[in-house]
């Protein structure tokens, strides 16, 4: 499973994503320009700039039509993937740390950081898509956390849009409805699988084949899945190190989670022992089933290939590695699994 490296970024990077088809990758960093990638061969289609610091994160919709970026310069851009023009900008009170469309294209959430005196929010944009360079500043939407509670570090549509699910400070995972605001449901996913003090949740992916239940990952060393619907924690996978990162993968009944020591204690740490990999954990049986190193600082993001030909992964290190997984990975077969398969021949 040779990567291809990518080394587009001057900075750590914060997100990539692929877009539905699989064939582009973009990515964004602490540097102030968006990247898009053949996701094929790593060749660079081309930069998004106009932000005036660190972008915090990255989408692009289900058509590839437009893209948008959130950014520490308190904007939210929207971009036509193209031609790499921008669009629209809108102006946040605070810092953009996620942006995200709703499955049909027409929406755009972001999350304006809990800083500066504002009060966190989810905002939710209605999109002009016949006159893309006139959108309305005002919000559709807005989800205000507590201000005596924690703050939304992430968020995500639901496959049907319904709901927009909120991954927050404090290790606790809420539903929204995405009409009325009004909180649906409620979960503390994380704080409570071991003694870490710090639960901060980092990321939320759905899972690609139906949405029907999406894992997160947090500073306190695990990930779990969660049911959409039902909202009960199905699995929790245990690691060694903060997790920034956590992804479901399609054909395989795996998990991929990233993470490593804290940023600020890496240089006094050797790759080895900063636990600098990407794990495979069993989706089923949440047992660690391997692990690919490469990076030479925390893992920040991972994406996986809508079809489950490989993963990417963003570092603190300010490379993006490209992984195919190979017949191997595809082979391989947990002891359950291979008896399930025998019996099912009739080999046993």
């Amino acid at each position: 499973m040779r990567p291809i490296k990518l080394m587009g970024h001057e900075r750590s990077l914060t997100q990539v994503k692929y877009n539905r088809e699989g064939d582009l990758l973009f990515s964004v960093a602490k540097d102030n320009a968006a990247s898009i990638w053949y996701s094929s061969n790593g060749e660079r289609l081309g930069t998004l700039e106009g932000h005036q610091g660190v972008i915090w994160s990255i989408d692009v919709d289900p058509e590839s039509f437009l893209c948008a970026t959130g950014g520490g310069d308190l904007a939210v851009k929207l971009w036509k993937v193209e031609t790499g023009e921008c669009v629209f900008t809108w102006d946040s009170p605070s810092p953009v740390r996620r942006v995200s469309f709703s499955p049909d294209g027409k929406k755009l959430l972001a999350i304006a950081d809990q800083v500066m005196g504002h009060i966190g929010t989810i905002i939710v944009y209605d999109l002009n898509l016949d006159d893309l360079s006139n959108q309305s500043i005002e919000p559709s939407l807005i989800i205000r956390t507590d201000p005596n509670s924690a703050k939304a570090n992430v968020a995500e549509w639901t496959a049907d849009g319904k709901y927009i699910i909120a991954g927050l400070d404090n290790g606790y995972i809420s539903k929204y409805d995405s009409v009325t605001a009004e909180l649906v449901d409620s979960v503390q996913a994380h704080g409570i699988h071991n003694e870490e003090k710090i639960h901060s949740i980092t990321d939320i992916q759905l899972s690609p084949e139906d949405g029907s239940y999406f894992i997160t990952s947090s500073k306190d060393k695990c990930a779990t899945l969660i049911d959409v619907e039902t909202f009960k924690i199905l699995k929790v996978y245990i690691a060694d190190a903060p997790m920034n990162t956590a992804a479901i993968t399609p054909v395989k009944d795996f998990v991929i989670l990233g993470g490593g020591q804290e940023a600020r204690n890496v240089t006094t740490t050797a790759e080895s022992q900063g636990k600098f990999e990407a794990r495979f954990y069993h989706k089923i049986f949440e047992e660690e089933i391997g692990r690919v190193k490469g990076h030479f600082g925390p893992l920040n993001t991972i994406a996986v290939h809508p079809d489950g030909l490989g993963y990417s992964s963003g570092g603190e290190d300010g490379f993006i590695r490209v992984h195919t997984f190979d017949k191997s990975y595809f082979d391989f077969l947990f002891d359950a699994e291979r008896t399930e398969k025998a019996a099912a021949s009739g080999t046993i």
